[in-house]
């Protein structure tokens, strides 16, 4: 069993609890020996927590797991949502296959309205992942994730409680109402689709200090309620590529770079597409197992004529400075 917990953050100043999960890699509970042959290549994973979608998640910042993160902030559509879950997850020689199911809710509450529908959202990974030889590692994974619904699903792009770590880098002033608009999330992107249908397509090699790490994502679905017009079907593309060299003992220090994209349309009609780019350089020390520094320039920028208001014409840009203790 694993329950885990977070401390604090910018976007949640206050210690709540992310989630936990039970994880059953024997039945020997209902009868020793029971489906023994399955089960020495299956896991079954029964919670509430980060179900598995992507490869992505693995590097992505999460409080702490920052660790796992060579740079600072994640990836512009960022794929990640706590929900009620249950997954079999089969592995035998480099293969890996994952089925799961969730309840497509980030926040379990039971409310019912004119709009509850309760799909649930059906998810998978199928992929291989071998350490070929000392030096020399390969994997590729696709992952998938529909949900049908108009009133569960919209959090896959959406779950992050932590914040982006370019917090408020849109923040407005306030206007003639006072109203300001941004937060802790800025710079991330998120189309809120309704019935929505993802996939991630992520390949991975590292020889000796060498790394590579990349995302080709698709994501379309619907904005109804977003969008009156008669046209409300959307989709857009997420391309990452991340390239790193890990050098020095235990490979406690690395550089290198990462670029990622994400450009669509809200709705079929649209004349234009909405882009945005982004390009990190940066590197990191490990000064001990738990602990990790980093400095990064980025630079983020929303172009072409189909953005509006305070994603007009926007850019950010800079040097960023993270420390991450993690334990």
């Amino acid at each position: 069993m694993h329950l885990r917990t977070y401390l604090s953050s910018r976007a949640h100043n206050e210690a709540w609890i992310k989630g936990g999960y039970m994880r059953v890699d024997n039945l020997d509970f209902v009868k020793p020996g029971f489906l023994e042959g399955v089960m020495k290549y299956a896991s079954i994973t029964i919670g509430l927590d980060e179900f598995n979608y992507g490869d992505a998640r693995f590097r992505r910042t999460d409080n702490a797991r920052g660790i796992f993160n060579p740079f600072v902030g994640n990836y512009l559509m960022d794929a990640f949502s706590t929900e009620a879950f249950g997954e079999l997850t089969v592995q035998k020689n480099g293969l890996l296959a994952v089925v799961g199911l969730t309840n497509g809710k980030l926040n379990q509450n039971v409310t019912v309205n004119d709009n509850t529908d309760n799909k649930p959202s059906f998810y998978g990974k199928l992929g291989f992942d071998k350490q070929l030889n000392e030096d020399f590692r390969v994997r590729l994974t696709g992952s998938w994730y529909i949900n049908n619904g108009t009133s569960t699903g919209t959090w896959l792009y959406g779950g992050d409680r932590a914040g982006t770590r370019y917090y408020n880098v849109l923040y407005t002033l306030p206007d003639a109402n006072g109203v300001a608009e941004g937060g802790p999330r800025d710079g991330r992107f998120n189309a809120r689709f309704t019935k929505l249908t993802a996939l991630q397509i992520n390949p991975f090699i590292k020889f000796k200090g060498l790394e590579f790490f990349g995302i080709y994502e698709l994501a379309d679905g619907s904005n109804e309620f977003t969008a009156p017009q008669a046209d409300t079907e959307g989709a857009f593309t997420q391309i990452a590529a991340e390239v790193l060299y890990r050098f020095g003992a235990d490979e406690r220090f690395y550089l290198g770079g990462r670029y990622n994209t994400v450009s669509g349309k809200m709705r079929e009609s649209a004349s234009e597409n909405l882009d945005i780019s982004r390009i990190n350089f940066g590197g990191g020390w490990f000064i001990s197992k738990n602990v990790l520094t980093k400095v990064e320039y980025m630079k983020q920028q929303y172009e072409g004529n189909a953005w509006t208001g305070r994603f007009a014409g926007a850019e950010f840009s800079g040097v960023v400075v993270e420390a991450v203790i993690s334990f």
